[in-house]
């Protein structure tokens, strides 16, 4: 070492930097709009000269082409070098250079139907009148629903064609043939499925086919769940593993046909519990060549967890331009609450979905020595003696060189198998996943296990199929136990096998892993938009894999009962469709527009909808309410818009996505895109908005306002009466909101106020929720 160069440690130190200047990496190059003067072949070729422009030759300009968007979106992904994206992203007409990243976007993860109100005329054939939505809309007959996921698993009955007519001549798709998918798995049903993985392989080289289908069918079990969520079949007598939620599985729009785009895929060194990952180049084609084919709703269960400004996030990018070709896209807003700012998906253009519960839980009580009986919830099969067992805290049972911060979460490998076996152990949530530290347990030689929430949990309770006697109790009863456990010598428990019970009051609430508003990319637009069913939903699943996704777990199912705000989008998705299918020239604002507005904000029990804790929730939580179908299919009023007015919207706040368009010199700022809610950050005085409804109820109607401003401020509607003489009519009014005390301004951001206003006219109601805070 004593010859050892200064310069050369320095070179070895800069060498890391120096290849990473030069290692090629998926980049996608955006350009915004096609002018509709080219073929697909001049696209592609234009296309072409642009890596020309910065490759070295022919040969490695069209080598290092992954995607060419030739439909709705102008742009492409290629293999460049940083230095290429650069040179790339100054030119003029590129809007935009994203670079790929491998965990950028991932998955976010039926009785909720029936707790909609839309199941509530099939329950007798004497109750199948013509206001039920699912006779009014036909099933959502023909209107084609597509969703970008990990792929479906064609042979389930959710998706049986029996009955269903010929294919729509609108569609345009391919049913595109790989492992084990051949053309005969698409059907009437399922109309179109096709696979991306270019973005994927071009990082993680080609797919382990042990791993997961190089086809669009579905070895995870999350795309098949949410296509049958969206529009699965009417299917009688199934139920979960163990007889669980046992009755009839229903998609929320049966007859509307499916269209399939993998885009999602198993991540090489990770177990299928840990979720898949999804390249935003392979959801970005994917996109643009659903709205080719000629889909009607995209429902999109992919987030990010990351806040991404809009000309840097590829499905905000993807979405509208479907928009434009009046696609209704809906997406999950992510499972990262309770903690405020933390949605995905928050585009003005997209209909952000929360997750709330349903009126259903599987009851599965932890019974203690001491007598004490607390409630808990399962859907494991495996059953105990009815006797008591040793139980014990993990944190005592946890193998010595386990942090004592984690010791109590059952991680793998953490616990020891000469102190815990034989006995129930009660581990807490918080890393690692519910099914994983059931595994935990199982190997350590558990009998049983029972799953503590934390206190950002609250009393929200995600049943699992565990593998082995389990139970998941809320926060305050795992503080009983473990109380109990300190206080006792020799502490016992015994775990009730669990069973399903309806009619759960109150119901719903919102579930803790719901990630919240206000969102910090656009906190002029008030986000999500609503809540649908998203705790313990039960849905078709793929049969190549288990309940638990767990590669130990070697049980097979056929419908399996899942958590997410995945779960919520696809409810809306479908929803979506039954609108489409009864106004079929309604535009996709219009569309979120009828949901949001007809959304209910009370529970089950006539109260105000809570969190997981049983605090008041908010607008933050779930925009509008709870969604109500049948409601939205007859609104009285929506509040439209259009591509040009989400353009208009993007000038005002200083982002451009689409070169054709010119921004005006004076914008009319971001509270005037017109939404069907108000948000207003950081208010200092007063400011008049204005907002535009379209009748699409009676053709003579009269509106009057009514409002419940939030505490400190005043609101005035001009004018406070609307008349309208026809359908189609537009009305313009003005919103002016007040700081009430103009002292309380200046002395740092206050705390969102939340409040309301409404138009109706005896028959609908119209509201809005508004959602402002004082600078």
């Amino acid at each position: 070492m004593e010859n050892f160069h200064p310069s050369l440690f320095l070179l070895l130190l800069l060498l890391p930097l120096l290849v990473s200047t030069t290692e090629n990496q998926v980049y996608i190059v955006y350009f915004g709009e096609h002018s509709g003067e080219k073929t697909l072949q001049q696209i592609e070729e234009n296309h072409h000269s642009y890596l020309l422009s910065v490759k070295e030759n022919e040969d490695a300009a069209k080598s290092s082409l992954v995607y060419s968007y030739k439909h709705t979106i102008n742009g492409f992904a290629a293999l460049l070098s940083p230095l290429e994206a650069s040179k790339l992203s100054k030119m003029e007409e590129v809007v935009s250079v994203l670079r790929s990243h491998p965990r950028k976007y991932e998955i976010h993860t039926t009785r909720s139907w029936e707790f909609a109100g839309v199941e509530e005329a099939m329950k007798s054939s004497e109750n199948m009148n013509k206001e039920d939505i699912w006779l009014k809309s036909s099933y959502g007959k023909d209107v084609i629903v597509g969703l970008l996921d990990n792929g479906v698993w064609p042979e389930s009955e959710s998706f049986n064609d029996e009955g269903m007519g010929p294919i729509p001549k609108s569609w345009k798709g391919i049913c595109q043939t790989g492992d084990e998918f051949n053309s005969s798995n698409c059907n009437k049903k399922i109309i179109g499925a096709r696979y991306y993985i270019k973005g994927y392989e071009a990082y993680y080289g080609p797919l382990n086919r042990t791993l997961d289908y190089l086809s669009p069918r579905d070895k995870d079990g999350h795309g098949t769940h949410t296509s049958s969520t969206a529009a699965g079949r009417r299917v009688t007598g199934i139920s979960a593993l163990g007889g669980f939620a046992s009755g009839t599985a229903s998609g929320g729009a049966p007859l509307a046909r499916l269209a399939i785009y993998k885009v999602c895929w198993a991540v090489p060194g990770h177990g299928k519990e840990d979720g898949n990952t999804c390249f935003e180049e392979d959801m970005l084609a994917a996109i643009d060549d659903a709205v080719a084919d000629g889909v009607d709703v995209l429902s999109i269960s992919i987030g990010t967890k990351d806040s991404l400004p809009f000309n840097q996030d590829g499905i905000a990018i993807g979405a509208l331009h479907a928009v434009k070709q009046n696609v209704v896209v809906a997406c999950s807003a992510g499972n990262s609450g309770p903690t405020p700012s933390t949605l995905s998906n928050p585009a003005p253009w997209i209909i952000t979905v929360a997750a709330s519960s349903v009126d259903r839980i599987f009851l599965s009580p932890a019974v203690l020595g001491n007598g004490m009986k607390l409630p808990g919830q399962t859907v494991t099969p495996h059953k105990l003696q009815k006797k008591l067992y040793p139980l014990v805290y993990a944190g005592q049972v946890a193998n010595p060189d386990v942090p004592k911060n984690l010791s109590g979460q059952c991680l793998p490998g953490s616990l020891s198998s000469k102190t815990a076996k034989g006995k129930i152990v009660l581990c807490l949530r918080g890393n690692g996943t519910r099914v994983g530290k059931g595994m935990e347990v199982k190997r350590a030689g558990g009998i049983g296990f029972i799953l503590g929430n934390s206190l950002a949990n609250g009393d929200e309770l995600a049943a699992d199929a565990h593998i082995l006697p389990a139970t998941a109790v809320n926060y305050q009863n795992s503080l009983k136990i473990m109380d109990y456990i300190h206080s006792s010598k020799t502490p016992t428990a015994y775990i009730v096998p669990g069973t399903t019970v309806l009619d759960i009051k109150p119901a719903p609430f919102m579930a803790a892993f719901s990630s919240r508003g206000p969102s910090d990319i656009s906190p002029e637009i008030l986000k999500p938009d609503i809540t649908a069913p998203g705790l313990n939903i039960l849905a078709a699943w793929s049969e190549a894999s288990s309940p638990t996704k767990l590669e130990a777990d070697k049980r097979v199912v056929k419908y399996n009962i899942l958590s997410g705000t995945s779960m919520s989008c696809p409810h809306i998705g479908g929803a979506a469709a039954l609108l489409k299918a009864m106004h079929p020239r309604w535009s996709s604002a219009a569309i979120r527009s009828a949901l949001i507005t007809s959304a209910g904000q009370k529970n089950n029990q006539g109260s105000m909808i809570t969190d997981a804790s049983s605090n008041p929730a908010d607008p933050f939580q779930y925009g509008g309410g709870h969604f109500r179908p049948a409601k939205a299919a007859d609104p009285g009023l929506v509040y439209d818009a259009s591509y040009t007015d989400y353009l208009l919207y993007l000038c005002s706040i200083g982002v451009k996505i689409d070169y054709t368009f010119t921004c005006p010199k004076h914008s009319m700022g971001p509270l005037n895109l017109n939404y069907p809610t108000l948000a207003i950050p950081r208010l200092r005085d007063s400011v008049t908005l204005v907002r535009t409804v379209t009748n699409v109820g009676g053709s003579k109607s009269i509106y009057f306002v009514s409002m419940k401003p939030p505490l400190g401020i005043l609101v005035k509607i001009w004018p406070p009466i609307l008349h309208f003489n026809r359908v189609g009519e537009k009305r313009n009014f003005t919103i002016t909101v007040k700081v009430a005390d103009s002292s309380i301004t200046g002395k740092g951001e206050k705390p969102y106020g939340f409040g309301w206003y409404m138009w109706s006219d005896g028959i609908h109601n119209v509201r809005s929720p508004m959602a402002v805070s004082v600078a």
